[in-house]
């Protein structure tokens, strides 16, 4: 898929990227790391092996064409919002068994919690206004998808 690395250290926004390969903890975090920065927060999505009381056995992203704007939109509001140093969004599309990691997003700030803050908003915000769907199959041969209007 794409990746957008933004401009120059005076810009927060570090890393943007929708990917159809495995994601990469690593490199979120350095994305996001500065000498300014006492705090760094770090959330990890995982694809876990249920939902609503069934059984999930894989699921599959799929982003509509604006995601990777919607993303950066995003990432944007939250860098301009709170008083961070940077931040990075990473979500994996594609199909996805249980346990890979679907996404990874970081925050740093010269202190901790702001950097907790802005990383909660920031995939809040992700989850609520980035188009990406979730298409999710249950062992028991049953389907959904979640996150479509």
């Amino acid at each position: 898929m794409t990746s957008t690395q933004i401009g120059a250290s005076a810009d927060a926004v570090r890393l943007v990227a929708l990917r159809d390969r495995p994601l990469d903890v690593g490199e979120v975090t350095a994305a996001v790391s500065d000498p300014a920065a006492g705090g760094v927060t770090v959330f990890v999505g995982a694809v876990r092996d249920h939902d609503g009381g069934r059984s999930v056995s894989r699921l599959e992203y799929t982003a509509h064409p604006t995601a990777q704007e919607r993303l950066a939109e995003v990432a944007a509001e939250v860098a301009a919002e709170f008083d961070v140093v940077a931040v990075a969004a990473v979500h994996r599309l594609g199909v996805l068994a249980v346990g890979d990691l679907a996404v990874v997003s970081a925050v740093s700030a010269a202190h901790r919690g702001t950097a907790f803050e802005a990383s909660r908003a920031l995939i809040d915000r992700l989850k609520q206004r980035v188009p990406i769907w979730k298409h999710q199959e249950f062992s028991d041969g049953t389907e959904e998808w979640v996150g479509t209007p």
